[in-house]
Parts: C-alpha cells; structure tokens; sequence
C-alpha cells in the first residue's frame, strides 16, 4: 500500500449508527476530492456498535466472510470497500469498521492488526492526523467551521474549505484557525479533555485476549 493509505482512526469513541453513516460519507462534498474515487477513504477506520456490525451483516451478501470478519460486496469506488471487524480486546467483544483497498488481498488483516496495535498502544502512538480528527469530530458546532463558508473575505482563497476551529488568540481574542494550522501545545490541551472525557465514560484501554 501506497503511504498515503495509512490505516488511520477517524473518529472517537464508539460510532451510533447515524454518525457510522456520516463517516462513510464524510468526504463528500470536500473541494478537490473526486466523488468517484476511493482514496480519501482507504485506511479509515473507527468503531461501532454491535448492532451496527450485524445490521450491515445482514444487508447484503458478504463479498467475504470469515471468523470476525466480512466485507461489503457493494465497493466504496474502486478496490475501495467497507470492511467490517469483531475483535476480542480485554476480554471483551469490539466492533470496527474500516476502508480497505482489496487491489491488495492482505490489507483487511492489516487493517485488523492495525487497529489492535491501536487500541493497545500507549494513547501517544496516536498520529498527528489521528489527534487532528479527534479534535474535529468532539469539537461542537458551534466552536468549528469551514474557512470561507460565511466570511469569504475573512480568508485566503487557497483555504476556503477547510476546517477550522476556535482557539484561544491571546490579544486577538477568540479566532477561528485552520485545523491543520494548530500548533504541537494546542493539539496536546484539547486531547487531553478528549482522553479524560473518554476516561470518565468508561475509556477504551485495552489489550488482546
């Protein structure tokens, strides 16, 4: 697999069924990604409830099945397909869902392998593009936006789009930056009221079985 198909978590915490729905979506409608093409999917994954795992189980005839696992017969674009995991962590039954290029017939247990070295990983083996959708995604509405979708002026053209949150700008206030604009310092603050919200709910530790 190419670099840029890196396995990758895209969301915190446990996904409902609705947002399952959403992430398989969410690159829709982001400037300069090809509706038709795969890639901007291939190598995400995130969990799921069990009752998610079962209803798309029982959608449609497996491309694939076998123990604590099947894939999608109906492809994302391309090779691109869901891929849908059962994974006993801590002695206790998980459930993933993850996007995986079937052009390569080893990338399912490589995906399974690498949400395992995830979720039994020290919280720091996260990639900064993993801590960078986990601030996305438990940011409230009201405090994220895209670049440009109100105040087109109030940004440079090359970054309408793309998505911002508010920070703390000192003497300037509260300001909207750009996501992948935040520095080391702001990425750590707000993971760390991520990872002690995902504590007090129980957290995620985990470790095969």
């Amino acid at each position: 697999m190419s670099h840029r198909s890196a396995f990758r978590k895209v969301h915190n915490g446990i996904a409902s069924r609705e947002q399952m729905f959403q992430l398989f979506n969410r690159h829709r409608g982001t400037p300069g990604i090809d509706p038709s093409s795969g890639t901007p999917y291939e190598g995400e994954w995130f969990e799921v409830e069990a009752s998610a795992y079962h209803f798309m189980l029982g959608l449609l005839p497996p491309l694939f099945q076998r123990t604590g696992m099947f894939g999608m017969s109906e492809y994302k674009a391309g090779y691109v397909t869901s891929v849908f995991f059962a994974i006993r962590i801590r002695g206790r039954e998980r459930w993933f869902h993850g996007f995986c290029n079937l052009s390569d017939k080893h990338s399912p247990d490589a995906m399974r392998a690498a949400i395992i070295a995830h979720e039994t990983g020290a919280t720091d083996s996260m990639t900064r593009e993993e801590k960078l959708e986990a601030i996305w995604n438990t940011t409230h509405p009201d405090f994220k936006g895209i670049a440009g979708e109100i105040n087109p002026e109030a940004w440079p053209v090359e970054h309408h789009g793309k998505r911002a949150v508010l920070v703390d700008g000192g003497r300037d206030g509260t300001i909207l930056k750009r996501l992948e604009d935040l520095s080391d310092d702001e990425i750590d603050s707000r993971m760390s009221a991520i990872r002690a919200h995902a504590k007090r709910r129980g957290g995620n530790d985990a470790d095969p079985s």
